[in-house]
């Protein structure tokens, strides 16, 4: 059964490599949705795939080198819309 979680991450997050490596991650996993720089100066995801593989992409970002960037995370579990193709990173 396909999830969605959404994620927003605070910190030193912004100017080093998050999206990129966020991305490379999610594609990893076959996940679905986008990545992209808050005006803040966190970064927000909304990924979609099987709950299992989302859990997992959320401790591959934890457990990374961007780990050291990342101040606190906010986790909220979505319905599933399907309306994702594939992940991108949003400007």
């Amino acid at each position: 059964m396909i999830s969605r979680i959404h994620l927003f991450y605070s910190g030193y997050v912004q100017g080093v490599g998050f999206r990129f490596s966020v991305k490379r991650i999610a594609l990893s996993l076959g996940l679905k949705g986008w990545v992209k720089n808050l005006r803040n100066g966190n970064v927000e995801i909304v990924a979609q795939g099987e709950k299992n593989s989302l859990e997992d992409f959320a401790n591959q970002i934890r457990e990374s080198s961007l780990k050291r960037y990342i101040k606190n995370v906010e986790i909220n579990w979505e319905e599933a819309s399907g309306e994702f193709n594939n992940f991108e990173i949003r400007f």
